[in-house]
């Protein structure tokens, strides 16, 4: 028989452990609660190939309602079949198939948002295009025409920026800089201009607010200013004259050099006899763009005998261009279409009668043929700033100045230094 005291020990043990078995299944039970699978589920990646809207939501094991729904919303403010392939896209679905949010980088300034603002109703969708945050400030760099960096582009490059700035001051300064044939080591510039990052990260080019190009011992200026009665923007020097010229320098960018010019008695490289030789001939890589020198009509685009593909365009005052030996014609450039100064109309090739790639370009003016490059040069600028504008020019060009680098180029350049033009 069990005495009273051992009794009294078994029961207090029996209590003991009785009263530690909800602690551990509570224990249990919250440790359950960890790997309970989560009510959402946040999917990033890049669109595929071929893919629309529609295919990639349903990609993801989205119900069809929800998808429906998600395409019908995003109608409304973009095109559902024009998503590109290799852009970011984010998604957040529940795990029923339900769509939460879904965000698709339309481009590097925009994102489509599509979103349920209402848990009670799942089947209603907004659809909004968001801008991208950026943070915009205005630098300014400098860069030299050296050996190292002997065109445009890499002197661009040399300072830490991109092809993109460079396209920008060769648009600017198309009228009055050939950016082959005009530069030599020891010319540069110096540019102030907008660049946006996001995240920290580059996120494109803004406008470029002033510039300054030494060439062939000339320096040329370059401000923006926005016309107060138009709202338009474009460039004018110093004194407020415009930059805009009737006729681009020359119909391409960059890449090329004068092979042959105008002539009356050219010895011709294939019939190797004397003839004239009415344009300028552009030795350039094959497939670089040509574009229109100024505002015009196409009047032909087609085969011409020994010129092979050409595109002959009509402009205002009596002149026309002609552009030989094309690998191919610009979207869109066919007789009767309307072309704007600097869009691309062809690309440099070696059909024709032709040794190599190359563009043979050529001016006609009053149905004669004249040098390009002397008609180019001869015609005058735009129309300045209007006078009752141009102290405020002024102004805005002061605070620009300032923030431009005094360089070493704009001081080396003095007039008793000035190289003789080639």
């Amino acid at each position: 028989m069990l005495r009273p005291c051992c009794l009294f020990v078994c029961f207090a043990l029996g209590a003991s452990a009785c009263g530690r078995q909800p602690e551990a299944v509570r224990q249990r039970v919250h440790q359950a609660d960890l790997l309970l699978r989560s009510e959402v589920e946040s999917i990033s990646a890049r669109v595929p190939d071929r893919a629309t809207l529609d295919s990639l939501l349903s990609a993801h094991n989205l119900a069809a309602g929800p998808v429906k729904a998600a395409v019908a919303s995003a109608a409304g403010v973009f095109n559902p079949r024009a998503l590109r392939a290799g852009r970011p896209y984010r998604l957040v679905r529940t795990i029923d198939g339900l769509l939460r949010e879904f965000e698709y980088e339309i481009d590097a300034n925009r994102f489509l948002r599509i979103i349920s603002p209402d848990r009670e109703r799942p089947e209603l969708l907004e659809a909004t295009v968001v801008p991208i945050e950026k943070q915009t400030s205005v630098v300014s760099v400098t860069a030299t025409i050296d050996a190292q960096h002997p065109s445009l582009i890499s002197a661009v490059n040399g300072s830490g920026e991109n092809i993109q700035l460079a396209l920008s001051l060769a648009e600017i300064f198309s009228g009055s800089i050939d950016f082959d044939s005009d530069l030599q080591p020891g010319d540069g510039f110096d540019v102030v201009f907008e660049k946006s990052t996001r995240d920290g990260q580059f996120a494109g080019y803004g406008a470029i607010t002033a510039a300054r190009f030494t060439a062939e011992g000339r320096e040329y200026h370059a401000y923006r200013w926005t016309d107060p009665r138009t709202g338009a923007a474009d460039y004018y020097d110093q004194d407020g004259r415009s930059l805009k010229r009737f006729f681009l320098k020359s119909p391409l960018k960059f890449e090329f050099r004068v092979t042959s010019g105008f002539s009356q008695r050219r010895l011709h490289p294939v019939f190797r006899e004397y003839r004239a030789h009415l344009g300028v001939d552009y030795g350039a890589p094959y497939g670089s763009a040509v574009v229109a020198v100024a505002n015009g009509v196409v009047v032909s685009a087609g085969r011409a005998g020994g010129g092979g593909n050409q595109v002959r365009l009509r402009h205002a005052s009596g002149y026309e261009s002609y552009y030989l030996h094309l690998s191919a014609f610009g979207a869109g450039v066919r007789a009767g279409a309307r072309v704007s100064q600097g869009q691309i109309i062809g690309r440099v090739g070696a059909t024709g009668t032709a040794t190599g790639p190359h563009l043979d370009y050529r001016l006609r003016r009053n149905g004669l043929f004249v040098n390009p490059r002397a008609e180019h040069a001869r015609l005058p600028p735009g129309p300045p700033i209007g006078a009752s504008h141009l102290a405020a020019f002024s102004a805005q060009r002061e605070a620009a100045d300032a923030l431009m680098p005094l360089n070493a180029i704009s001081r080396s350049h003095r007039p008793d230094a000035v190289r003789a033009k080639r």
